[in-house]
């Protein structure tokens, strides 16, 4: 079995740390959560919550700006000022399951964190890398400890500007400076656009027909860095990489496929790194490498913290999870070049290979030491590569997300098709 371990140490004790206090103050209770308007709410530790519901929520605290599908009831909700956020999808516009995990308590509170601000949604924009000499999270000469990590505000906490809006997309402008742990300053805009897409979008690039009585939800942002500076960014000055993150809903029988290219170690090098938070090794009953298939099966339940990533040597551009409980089939992909190119490494450390870091990551949440947790979740994330940019050059990552529901049949068809996976077979 080709897999390294690798132990974050401070990162994830400090992070551990910060969401222990978090949890410890807005962990949702068992009980049922009351919108402002008093109506019912699903609770956030149900598998599945109501997207209706979901949106009434956000609405009291956000502007919501809604995207649907002309050919379907898919619908997709964004907050711009999240950062042009995918705040949570569904695939019926009534009474439909909302895909995305919120943060209610923290919403709710109205209050910002110091450090991070941890509200959730299906799909937001951040910037590598986040530790390492290079890192934009942590000022020049300080430690890499929690006290000193601040995820910058024009990643967390302000708006990005509506540049154009339709039923069907939306994009988004922000412009930002951004200093880095070895003193260099990053002057760069974003374009982000959010679109719905459609089924023979989703048929082309996994080469799939997708049958009648599937329903589906399905969008991509389209992420443009540009270089408007005087500098131009290298392995010198380091460089800056965009980084997509989904934070979905689980379930006790989630799990999440990340396929590889087959071949010896010597060539493409290991298949797998493990994250580990603590023991030696993500335990052998929530993590498997199908060599025989060429995929990674990860539960993704929300019941144990761990994160595993795979390199661009041995990624491809897609990823997926099923949730058995629920017949949820969701499949994304993203942008990943076919020359050998570097990846930002993010470990809270000074790095001797800044830029070998992974182009795929899937991280499940689960319980701190004490019990409490921000969570449940999961994540399925992808990274651009290093943005080497000259003066106005400019790099494009696209990320999409696909929610499938339907009979078991016919979910099957799609697994074995793409990833030569029975739905028997998704599981550890």
């Amino acid at each position: 079995m080709e897999i390294s371990t690798k132990k974050y140490g401070n990162h994830f004790l400090m992070l551990g740390l910060m969401f222990m206090a978090i949890a410890c103050k807005e962990r949702p209770k068992g009980d049922d959560i009351k919108e402002k308007s008093g109506k019912r709410r699903v609770s956030q530790m149900d598998a599945m919550s109501n997207y209706e519901s979901d949106v009434s929520f956000l609405r009291g605290y956000m502007e919501i700006i809604e995207l649907s599908d002309a050919n379907g009831p898919g619908r997709v909700a964004v907050a711009p000022s999240l950062q042009g956020r995918v705040m949570t999808s569904t695939t019926k516009s009534e009474n439909g399951p909302s895909f995305g995990w919120l943060n209610y308590r923290l919403i709710e509170s109205g209050e910002i964190k110091e450090h991070f601000n941890p509200v959730g949604g299906e799909e937001r924009f951040w910037l590598g890398p986040e530790g390492g000499q290079f890192s934009i999270y942590f000022k020049p000469g300080t430690s890499f400890e929690f006290e000193n990590w601040y995820v910058p505000k024009e990643l967390d906490t302000e708006p990005f500007e509506v540049t154009d809006k339709s039923t069907n997309q939306v994009s988004f402008k922000k412009r930002m400076s951004l200093l880095n742990y070895s003193g260099n300053t990053f002057d760069l805009t974003v374009d982000r656009t959010v679109r719905m897409i459609d089924k023979d979008k989703v048929a082309d690039v996994f080469g799939i027909a997708l049958e009648k009585g599937i329903e589906m939800v399905a969008f991509e942002t389209e992420n443009k860095l540009t270089n408007v500076g005087d500098n131009t960014w290298n392995e010198k000055t380091g460089m800056l990489s965009i980084w997509i993150l989904s934070m979905l809903n689980p379930s006790e029988n989630t799990h999440v496929i990340l396929p590889f290219k087959k071949g010896n170690e010597s060539e493409l090098g290991k298949v797998l790194t493990d994250y580990r938070f603590s023991g030696d090794r993500i335990p052998t009953d929530r993590l498997s490498i199908r060599e025989d298939k060429g995929v990674v099966l990860f539960k993704a339940d929300g019941q144990n913290r761990g994160k595993i990533g795979i390199s661009q040597r041995r990624a491809l551009p897609m990823a997926a999870s099923y949730d058995a409980k629920n017949e949820v089939l969701t499949l994304a992909y993203f942008t990943l070049p076919k020359e050998e190119k570097g990846y930002v490494n993010s470990l809270w450390e000074l790095q001797d290979e800044p830029f070998a870091g992974d182009a795929v990551n899937s991280y499940n949440d689960g319980p701190l030491e004490d019990g409490t947790q921000l969570g449940p979740f999961y994540e399925i994330e992808s990274s651009s590569p290093a943005a080497g940019l000259g003066k106005n050059e400019s790099l494009i990552h696209v990320h999409g997300t696909i929610h499938l529901q339907a009979e078991k049949d016919k979910l099957e068809k799609i697994t074995k098709e793409v990833f030569d996976l029975t739905l028997s077979e998704i599981k550890i």
